[in-house]
């Protein structure tokens, strides 16, 4: 008894110390992933920093206002003098002539000043006395061939001639009117020159294109002159009206794109583009602060781009079936195409910029350099979008965060069942709304228009008023029962979903302790230490150190409590004897 008691305490240190030693490995080993985490975490800090000042330096609130003084200039109604008429009031061909021989002319030459005095410019003209006019502007036009389109035979008799919608195929592009000059000829633009996507069509960049002279009066007699010889025909399908300015107060260059469309319908549809963007770069010293952002910006991405390759080589196919490095593949990619982007604008400006400035009487197309920086803009919009959704990759190790992935991850598959009935309910009332209120209602002119509506009365933003006076009766029916099954039902039963998943979830966490050593845990610990180093702050000499992790806290804790229990057990074991003898004595 007395050796098999000596030899139990032993094996009891032996299973505490092996059990020890493996908590001490785990311990050290999450605290060694939770340091490489952070350090992953500064640098990409730096690196968000980085892009953040690359994109705010990108855009301005000048750029804003540029827009809206351009817009209140040539699209807003002006006063009824004259009879003239704005640019969003166009609803026919005679309105567009009125708008372009008034308004227009009005807007792109400024010659006299607030009090009717002359200005000397040089035969420039200043909008607004602060935007330069570059070049001249230029109208274009789209046509399409007659009898591009079919008649039923018993209108025969009736209509000679039909002109279609503009497709490409059906475009005119033989000469018309007069024939001596070149806007009554085709000309085709080059392969580079982007297409238009307007409200009724796709067109190309060609066309039957004229530009405006330099001064007021000559530009006034053009239009007056192309009016009455009939420039604009039946086949006409769009009017394009081109012009681009330059302020060198704030660096910005302004192109605009009047677009009036002609539908085959009858009537005019207006739109309009206004580009305010910053072609030339580098002036100030702030520009080439921005530039020394962007050469860090592509040093990060190659760095990226190197540790994506590496960890794609040691996983291989196991990279591929992790969301986060599925993230960090597409952030390297769209970086990659960003700095294309960046590198051929560059390149375009610098290139085109003497040639478009070098003849003051021709129109210089900024718009095609003007639409590759939008791209990019959107390129880099995109990009920091998602490089700051990768931030989640980090703060994973918070407990809250950590409950939101895995309520998220495990209602995953409810998620998308709830999605299938969601949509084939959604899609059978934006097909219904489409086929009932389409030919009335604007909100329901194309089957798109539909499914944003529908979401628009789901959020609330909608006028029922609309539906009601198409339909009396199918207009109610539809209104009320689709805010009854999915806003009602429907919605509830998605937050139905979520909210029980994440009680679950939190209950599971509630019933697990966290052991693991947090990263605010790691932050204070480095924080003292560092304090303690510069003699700001006095070691700790208590017997539970500051810098002790929380593990080892937890591990020394279990072991007194084990040892007690073993001591305990050890000290009743010795006793027992000594009870029992005494019984047998009192026995006898």
């Amino acid at each position: 008894m007395e050796q098999s008691a000596a030899r139990q305490p032993p094996a009891v240190d032996q299973r505490l110390s092996g059990s020890g030693a493996v908590k001490a490995r785990v311990s050290c080993s999450r605290e060694l992933e939770l340091k490489t985490t952070l350090r992953e975490l500064v640098i990409y800090i730096v690196f968000l920093t980085d892009l953040s000042i690359l994109t705010f330096g990108m855009v301005s609130t000048d750029m804003y206002y540029l827009n809206k003084v351009m817009s209140h200039l040539f699209l807003e109604p002006s006063s009824s003098e004259d009879n003239r008429s704005g640019f969003r009031s166009i609803g026919s061909r005679a309105d567009f002539w009125r708008f372009a021989e008034g308004p227009l002319l009005d807007g792109l030459y400024w010659e006299k000043w607030y009090n009717n005095a002359t200005l000397t410019l040089q035969n420039n003209s200043h909008i607004y006395y602060e935007n330069l006019l570059l070049g001249v502007a230029q109208i274009r036009q789209l046509k399409v061939r007659n009898n591009t389109c079919s008649i039923y035979p018993y209108f025969h008799h009736f209509l000679e001639d039909c002109y279609s919608e503009y497709r490409y195929r059906a475009e005119d592009r033989s000469d018309f009117g007069l024939r001596n000059e070149s806007e009554w000829k085709y000309t085709s633009a080059s392969s580079l020159s982007p297409w238009y996507w307007g409200s009724m069509g796709l067109y190309s960049s060609g066309g039957y294109m004229f530009t405006l002279p330099k001064s007021k009066e000559e530009s006034v007699e053009k239009l007056v002159f192309l009016r009455q010889n009939s420039w604009l025909t039946r086949g006409t399908r769009v009017v394009f009206i081109d012009f681009s300015t330059y302020n060198a107060n704030i660096n910005l260059f302004c192109i605009i794109k009047l677009v009036v469309e002609f539908p085959a319908t009858g009537g005019a549809v207006t739109s309009s583009h206004i580009y305010s963007v910053k072609l030339l770069r580098y002036v100030t010293y702030y520009d080439y602060f921005l530039a020394s952002c962007e050469i860090t910006f592509c040093l990060f991405i190659i760095t990226f781009l190197i540790q994506e390759a590496i960890k794609i080589v040691k996983l291989k196919k196991e990279y591929f079936r992790s969301a986060w490095n599925w993230l960090d593949l597409l952030l390297v990619v769209v970086s990659i195409l960003a700095i294309a982007f960046n590198i051929y604008c560059t390149v375009e400006v610098s290139l085109l910029m003497e040639e478009l400035l070098s003849d003051a009487h021709v129109y210089p197309d900024f718009y095609f350099l003007a639409f590759w920086q939008v791209l990019y803009n959107n390129m880099i919009a995109v990009n920091i979008f998602f490089a700051w959704i990768k931030i989640l990759k980090y703060v994973s190790f918070n407990k809250t965060m950590t409950q939101l992935s895995s309520t998220l991850s495990r209602c995953a598959k409810d998620i998308i069942g709830f999605a299938i009935m969601f949509f084939i309910i959604f899609f059978a009332y934006a097909q219904f709304g489409y086929l009932v209120f389409g030919s009335q209602v604007e909100e329901f002119s194309t089957f798109q228009n539909c499914i944003f509506t529908q979401f628009r009365i789901v959020l609330g933003d909608f006028n029922f008023e609309t539906i009601e006076a198409t339909n009396r009766i199918l207009g109610p029916i539809y209104f009320i029962t689709f805010v009854f099954f999915v806003f009602f039902v429907l919605l509830n039963m998605f937050l139905a979903i979520i909210n029980d998943t994440y009680s679950e979830v939190k209950a599971d966490f509630e019933v697990i302790p966290s052991q693991e050593l947090q990263i605010r845990d790691l932050l204070r610990q480095s924080c003292n230490k560092a304090l303690v180093k510069l003699r700001l702050k006095k070691p700790e000499m208590d017997t539970n150190p500051a810098d002790e992790s929380l593990e080892s806290k937890e591990f020394s804790a279990t072991k007194r409590k084990d040892i007690s229990k073993l001591s305990n057990r050890d000290s009743a074991n010795e006793k027992a004897p000594q009870v029992y003898s005494r019984l047998g004595e009192g026995i006898k």
